[in-house]
């Protein structure tokens, strides 16, 4: 893949991620539960998977091990999503765009921090002191307007966001290729189907069939399959530390879908919120960067 390719693909993940939180909370209005999208998502993407999943072995949970395996289903599957969903019924689009790679960053800047054992970088502290005053000022919007479950909603984005930044650590600390991980992940997390069948709190009869059939294909495959493959194709032509720039753009991509699919426009208190986020983001990733290249010259 050239580099153009590359990039086009990691453009497309991000516009795949940056309109996911619009399309789910669609489909929430819509009268689908949290848990039927978490079982349109891994219904989908569980079954279509589970080829690669067993080619590499069901014995040792596709070669990473079931200990291992376990542990990346919980911060990247059904608990994961189940955490977004249900804050997408409770708060803004916007919202969980924001605050949730809003802390996907604060942990991976902490976590270098407690892993190399050093001070980072005065960008990445300044990145990170933004991106909690962006935190916060979202978190004061939504208990000064909107709905009495606002603060909820954003609670439950923030855990979203801890699940899903331990989610790459995970990958990059255990070597796991992209088709293989969203395979084990996806596999893993098809235990929450007879769950959500013996709940009885399915909406799919109340919901238009086509309401239902579009975000299967979008939960299932372009969110769960298409997403991860094309990000992971990126990383390899680009290299983690390029791809790293394009992130910041799913709370801006996020922010713009909930516009014209769901009628959001974001307030003052919210937009400055969303702007404070991604000037941290991009702020973290260039402290992080110019720290990678010292270190390498030196």
């Amino acid at each position: 893949m050239s580099a153009r390719l590359a990039v086009l693909a990691i453009l497309a993940a991000m516009v795949i991620y940056g309109a996911n939180f619009a399309v789910t909370r669609l489909g929430t209005q819509y009268g689908l539960t949290p848990g039927d999208l978490a079982a349109a998502r891994f219904g989908i993407a569980g079954f279509l998977l589970l080829p690669v999943f067993v080619r590499h072995g069901i014995s040792t949970c596709a070669g990473l091990g079931w200990r291992r395996g376990v542990v990346l289903a919980i911060t990247g599957g059904a608990v994961m999503t189940l955490c977004m969903n249900t804050g997408l019924k409770f708060a803004p689009a916007a919202h969980g765009a924001a605050l949730g790679p809003g802390t996907v960053t604060t942990v991976g800047v902490v976590f270098a921090m407690v892993a190399a054992g050093v001070a980072p970088p005065l960008l990445s502290v300044l990145g990170l002191a933004t991106i909690l005053a962006g935190l916060a000022t979202i978190a004061i919007a939504g208990s000064t307007s909107g709905g009495s479950n606002v603060p909820l909603g954003d609670a439950l984005f923030f855990v979203t966001g801890l699940l899903w930044g331990f989610y790459p650590i995970l990958l990059h600390r255990w070597r796991v290729g992209p088709m293989v991980s969203a395979a084990i992940v996806a596999v893993l997390s098809l235990v929450y189907l007879p769950i959500w069948l013996a709940g009885g709190v399915s909406h799919l009869a109340a919901v238009p069939l086509w309401m239902v059939l579009f975000q299967c294909f979008f939960q299932g495959i372009l969110n769960s399959i298409v997403g991860l493959w094309l990000w992971g194709h990126a990383v390899k032509t680009l290299g983690a530390s390029r791809t790293q720039l394009f992130p910041p753009l799913i709370p801006v991509l996020g922010t713009l879908f909930a516009i014209p699919i769901l009628g959001e426009i974001p307030g003052p208190l919210q937009g400055l919120g969303v702007l404070l986020i991604v000037g941290g983001i991009l702020t973290s990733l260039l402290g992080a960067r110019l720290r990678a290249r010292k270190t390498a010259s030196a």
